[in-house]
C-alpha cells in the first residue's frame, strides 16, 4: 500500500483527476454530438442543404381566353427558342454570327444580346442563360437542334409561349401580352409587401413570363397570371445550377385561371369577313343578356407579332397605317351617329310633350333658321312628314324642327338614358365616352354660349355630338326591349368589373313601340331607306333598322349649286361614313345590330347590307344560346379579390 505522501500516491491522484476531467470532456462530446445527431440533425441538414440546394422560381402558366362555347382565343403553346450561357462563350460575337447563319438574326438583337452577356459576367451571373429569340420558326427549331451540339454555349429548347390562333379576329377585344417594362412592374407591384415584391419582380423578369399590355389580357391580368412555384435544383458554390432534384407538389406552380368571353368567334369571323376589307366596326348584343356576341373593329393588328417584341419599322407601320389598325373602333372610335340618332330626338320630344306622333312637319328640301338654311338629305324634299315616316325616310327638316322644340337639354338628357356620353369598360382598355353637348359643357370647355342653331345639328345627329358603336348597339338592343334595362357584358366568367353600368333609366314602353314602328318602316315598308335590307333571307324573319349617313367635311353652297360629289370624285377620307343600326327578328326582338363602314358615303348602301348579314348570321347559328360556362359561373361566387372561392 502507497503511502500518503509517497510519490505512488500523488500519481494515483493525478491519474484519477486525469481520467475524470477526461471522461468529463468525453461525456461531454458524446452528448454534444447524439445532439448533434439525433435532436439537431434536421436543423443541420437544411442548413447544409441551403449552402448547396436553390429553390428556382417556376413560372406558372398563364390561364386561356375562350369563347363562349370554349373554343380558344388566346392560350399558350410550345415553341423553339435558343439561348447562350456566356461562361461557355469563348467569343459571344463569333458564336451568335455563327447563329445568324441559320436563323434570322437582325443586328439591333445581336447587339442587345451582347449588351445582357456583359451585364451578366459584370454581376458574376455568367452562368445565366440569356434568350438570343424566343420563338423559333419549326424549320429552324429543326436546323439549330442538328447544330447545336457543335456550338458550345448554345442551348436549343422548347418554352411556353402566347399564342392568339385568331390573330386578328380579336385583337382590339383581347389586346396582347409582351415582356415586362419597368412601368409593367411599378404598375402591377403596387400595394405588394416587400416579401411579396423580392418574388414578383422575379417572376416578371422570367424569359417565360408575359404581361398584358391592352384589352382584356391587361384587365384580368391577375386572374390569368397564376401563382409561380419553386424548384430544387442543387448547385456549386459559385451558385451554378448542377442537378435538379424530385420537386415538391407543395411548391409547384399554380396555373392561372381561364376566362370566357361572350362573344361568338364564328360570329366575329362572319363579320370581319363581311366587311370586305372596309375600315369600321359592329357591335351585336343580345337583347335580352346584355352580351355582346360579336365586336369588329377592322383593320386590325395581330397581337402574336407583340408576344417576343414587335420590332421598330414593323410597329411603326402599324402606327402610320392610313386605316390605323391599332384603333379601337368599336369601343374607342367616336362618330357622328347621323340620322341612327333620330330615334332618341324623336322619343325626347314624345317625353317633352311638344309634338305628337300626328303632328306634321311641311319638308320642301331645306328649313329656315334666323339667316341660316339647313337642308335635307334629299334636295327636293320629302314633302308633308308625320313623326312615323320621318323616321322611315329620315326627314332631316322634320328632326329639325322637332329639336328646335324640345331643346338642347332634354335632347342630351334621355341620350344619356340610352347609354351615350358613358364609357363602358366591359373588361377592355381604350374605351371612350363620346361626348353628348350641351350649353353647360360648351360654356365650360369652350367659353362660348350655345346657339340655337347648334340644337338643329344635333336633332339629326351630327355637330358636337360623339358616339362609339357600341353605345349605338346599346341605344338599339334598349329600344328593342321596349325600354327594358340593359346591361352590356362581355366577361361571361372571370373578374367582376366594378365600372360596369346598367342602363335602367326609365323609357315609356308606348314611346319604344312608335320608335320600333318607325324602324320597322324603315326596312319593311315601300320607300323606307333600307327597304332593300329588311329581308334576312331565312325564309320569313326580318329586321327593323334606321340608317345614317354622318358627314366628315362641310360642303359648301357652291358645291351644294353644282351637285355634291362624291364616291371616286373626291378623296377617300372626304366621303361620309355610313351607320346602321337594327335589330331582328322585328317581330320578337333577340338580337341588336350596330355598323360603321368608314367613308362609306350611303347608310342603305354600304352599312346596312353588312348589318343584315351579320343578323341572318346570329340567328342562323343561335349564338345567343346557352354558353358553357353558365354553369360554371352561377355555381362560382368571385370574392372580393376577384378569385373564385
Amino acid at each position: 500500500m502507497a503511502r500518503k505522501n509517497s510519490p505512488e500516491a500523488d500519481f494515483d491522484r493525478r491519474l484519477l483527476l486525469a481520467m475524470g476531467a477526461g471522461g468529463a470532456v468525453f461525456a461531454t462530446l458524446v452528448a454534444r454530438l447524439s445532439q448533434l445527431q439525433f435532436f439537431e440533425a434536421e436543423h443541420y441538414r437544411k442548413l447544409a442543404d441551403e449552402n448547396h440546394i436553390r429553390l428556382v422560381l417556376a413560372p406558372p402558366e398563364r390561364g386561356q381566353i375562350l369563347d363562349r362555347f370554349g373554343r380558344p382565343l388566346a392560350s399558350q403553346r410550345q415553341a423553339g427558342r435558343v439561348s447562350v450561357v456566356p461562361e461557355r462563350l469563348d467569343d459571344p460575337e463569333a458564336t451568335l454570327l455563327q447563329l445568324s447563319k441559320f436563323i434570322d438574326l437582325p443586328e439591333s438583337r445581336v447587339k442587345r444580346v451582347l449588351e445582357e452577356i456583359q451585364t451578366n459576367r459584370i454581376r458574376r451571373a455568367s452562368f445565366v442563360p440569356v434568350t438570343v429569340v424566343q420563338e423559333l420558326s419549326y424549320e429552324e427549331f429543326a436546323r439549330l437542334r442538328v447544330r447545336a451540339v457543335e456550338m458550345d454555349g448554345v442551348d436549343v429548347q422548347m418554352a411556353s409561349t402566347r399564342s392568339y390562333p385568331r390573330g386578328r379576329d380579336f385583337a382590339h377585344v383581347l389586346g396582347y401580352v409582351a415582356r415586362a417594362s419597368a412601368d409593367d412592374l411599378t404598375r402591377l407591384a403596387e400595394g405588394r409587401s416587400p416579401d411579396e415584391l423580392k418574388t414578383f419582380e422575379e417572376l416578371l423578369r422570367h424569359p417565360d413570363i408575359r404581361v398584358g399590355r391592352q384589352g382584356m389580357e391587361r384587365f384580368a391580368e391577375d386572374w390569368l397570371r397564376g401563382r409561380p412555384g419553386r424548384r430544387r435544383v442543387v448547385t456549386n458554390a459559385h451558385g451554378r445550377p448542377m442537378q435538379e432534384l424530385e420537386q415538391d407538389p407543395t411548391n409547384a406552380a399554380v396555373a392561372g385561371k381561364d376566362l370566357f368571353v361572350t362573344i361568338d368567334a364564328e360570329l366575329q369571323r362572319v363579320a370581319i369577313e363581311r366587311f370586305e376589307g372596309e375600315s369600321g366596326a359592329a357591335v351585336l348584343m343580345d337583347v335580352a343578356s346584355g352580351d355582346v356576341l360579336a365586336m369588329v373593329s377592322t383593320p386590325a393588328f395581330d397581337p402574336n407579332s407583340f408576344v417576343n417584341g414587335i420590332s421598330g419599322k414593323d410597329y411603326a407601320e402599324l402606327r402610320d397605317n392610313p386605316r390605323s389598325p391599332l384603333y379601337p373602333r368599336a369601343h374607342g372610335g367616336v362618330y357622328p351617329p347621323g340620322s341612327t340618332f333620330k330615334m332618341v330626338v324623336a322619343t325626347a320630344a314624345l317625353e317633352a310633350g311638344v309634338v305628337k306622333t300626328t303632328d306634321t312637319v311641311r319638308c320642301g328640301g331645306s328649313y329656315r333658321f334666323g339667316n341660316r338654311t339647313w337642308h335635307c338629305w334629299k334636295k327636293e324634299g320629302h314633302g308633308t312628314m308625320n313623326m312615323h315616316n320621318a323616321i322611315k325616310h329620315s326627314c332631316d327638316v322634320y328632326f329639325y324642327e322637332i329639336a328646335r322644340r324640345t331643346g338642347v337639354r332634354k335632347i342630351a338628357e334621355v341620350s344619356h338614358k340610352f347609354g351615350f356620353g358613358e364609357t363602358f369598360v366591359l373588361g377592355m382598355t381604350g374605351g371612350r365616352s363620346g361626348l353628348v353637348p350641351d350649353p353647360d359643357w360648351k360654356l365650360k370647355a369652350r367659353g362660348e354660349p350655345w346657339f340655337e342653331g347648334e340644337t338643329l345639328n344635333f336633332g339629326i345627329g351630327q355637330g358636337q355630338l360623339g358616339t362609339t358603336p357600341l353605345q349605338l348597339a346599346l341605344m338599339t338592343a334598349r329600344i328593342a326591349a321596349t325600354g327594358g334595362p340593359i346591361k352590356p357584358k362581355l366577361i361571361g366568367f372571370g373578374p367582376p368589373s366594378d365600372e360596369d353600368k346598367m342602363l335602367d333609366a326609365p323609357l315609356d314602353p308606348t314611346i319604344m313601340e312608335i320608335q320600333k314602328a318607325g324602324m320597322y318602316g324603315v326596312s319593311s315598308e315601300p320607300g323606307g331607306t333600307a327597304y332593300r335590307s329588311g329581308d334576312l333571307g331565312l325564309g320569313g324573319p326580318r329586321l327593323a333598322g334606321k340608317t345614317g349617313t354622318a358627314q366628315v367635311r362641310r360642303i359648301s353652297a357652291e358645291e351644294r349649286a353644282k351637285g355634291i360629289r362624291g364616291g371616286d370624285a373626291i378623296a377617300r377620307e372626304l366621303r361620309d361614313h355610313a351607320l346602321f343600326v337594327a335589330y331582328a327578328p322585328a317581330d320578337n326582338p333577340r338580337y341588336a345590330v350596330s355598323v360603321i363602314v368608314e367613308h362609306g358615303e350611303g347608310g342603305s348602301r354600304t352599312a346596312a347590307p353588312v348589318g343584315r348579314d351579320i343578323l341572318a348570321a346570329a340567328i342562323r347559328m343561335d349564338s345567343g344560346r346557352t354558353p358553357v360556362y353558365a354553369k360554371r359561373a352561377s355555381a362560382v361566387t368571385p370574392s372580393a379579390d376577384g378569385d373564385p372561392v
